[in-house]
């Protein structure tokens, strides 16, 4: 896999994952997929997104 599949996997997996924490344990969770959200539509108008510095320092390939 190359970095923007990783970056999708796990922005689904947090958004999931919070959208499931809200339900079940507190409602403040929301906010976490709200931040997700935000990073999401900040990298799309930006092209900057920390996630995708953190996968290249750990050695993830950019492109096949």
């Amino acid at each position: 896999m190359i970095i923007t599949d990783w970056i999708h996997t796990i922005a689904g997996i947090f958004i999931l994952g919070s959208l499931a924490l809200g339900t079940w344990v507190n409602p403040y969770w929301y906010l976490f997929t709200a931040f997700v959200g935000a990073n999401l539509f900040q990298f799309g108008i930006t092209k900057f997104c920390p996630m995708g510095l953190i996968l290249k320092k750990l050695g993830v390939p950019e492109s096949r």
